[in-house]
C-alpha cells in the first residue's frame, strides 16, 4: 500500500471532516444540557469529538489522514458557528496528533477496534492537557478530576474506539470504502 497522501485521500479525508465538523457543531449543544446533571456525565459523550480522526484513518489507512481529518473537523465547526470559537483548532490540533502518534506507533499497520480505542484515549488525553492549560480543569479535587479523566477515558472509548469502528465496518461491508482504497496485493492474488 502506498504511503503518500493523494489528491482523492485528501479530498475524501476533508469531505470526512467536514460531515464530522457538522456533526461536532451540532454536538455541542447536547453536551451543554448533558452536563447539567453532574459529576462529569457530559465527559461520557466528549468522545465524539475525536471521531473524525479515527473514522478518516481506518477509511484511508495512511499516515497524516487522522491529524489532516481532525483538524478540518475542528476548522469545519469553527466555520459552522462552534460555541468555543478559535480554541476549537488548538484541540483539533492536539487530538489530532495524539491519534496519530497512535497509529505512527503501530506503523500504520493496525485498523482494528483496540487501535481505534487506542488512537481514543490519547486524543481524550491530549484534550485533558489542552483543558489544562486554558484553566478548565486545574482547581478541581482530585477525586473530581479522577471522575472527570475517567469519564472522558470511557467516553472515548465508547464513542470514538468502538462506535467508530463500527462505523467503519458498516461502511466496508457496503463496499464504499473500496472506492477510496486501492486493491491490495491480497485482493490481486484472490482474483488468480
Amino acid at each position: 500500500m502506498e504511503k503518500g497522501l493523494k489528491l482523492t485521500d485528501i479530498l475524501v479525508t476533508i469531505i470526512i471532516a467536514l460531515i464530522f465538523g457538522v456533526i461536532y457543531k451540532l454536538w455541542g449543544p447536547l453536551y451543554g444540557v448533558v452536563s447539567t446533571l453532574g459529576l462529569h456525565v457530559e465527559q461520557l459523550i466528549y468522545g465524539m469529538w475525536f471521531i473524525a480522526a479515527v473514522v478518516a484513518y481506518l477509511i484511508i489507512r495512511k499516515p497524516g489522514v487522522a491529524l489532516l481529518a481532525e483538524v478540518a473537523a475542528a476548522q469545519g465547526e469553527f466555520i459552522f458557528g462552534g460555541e468555543w470559537g478559535v480554541a476549537t483548532l488548538i484541540f483539533g490540533l492536539g487530538q489530532g496528533l495524539a491519534a496519530e502518534l497512535i497509529f505512527a506507533a503501530f506503523r500504520y499497520k493496525r485498523y482494528d477496534m483496540l487501535i481505534a480505542s487506542l488512537a481514543g484515549i490519547a486524543a481524550a488525553l491530549a484534550s485533558i492537557g489542552i483543558d489544562y492549560y486554558y484553566g478548565y480543569i486545574g482547581d478541581l479535587a482530585l477525586w473530581n478530576l479522577l471522575i472527570l479523566f475517567g469519564a472522558r477515558i470511557i467516553g472515548a472509548i465508547i464513542i470514538s474506539g468502538i462506535f467508530a469502528y463500527l462505523i467503519v465496518q458498516s461502511l466496508e461491508k457496503t463496499g464504499v470504502t473500496n472506492l477510496v482504497r486501492p486493491a491490495s496485493k491480497e485482493d490481486y492474488k484472490a482474483l488468480g
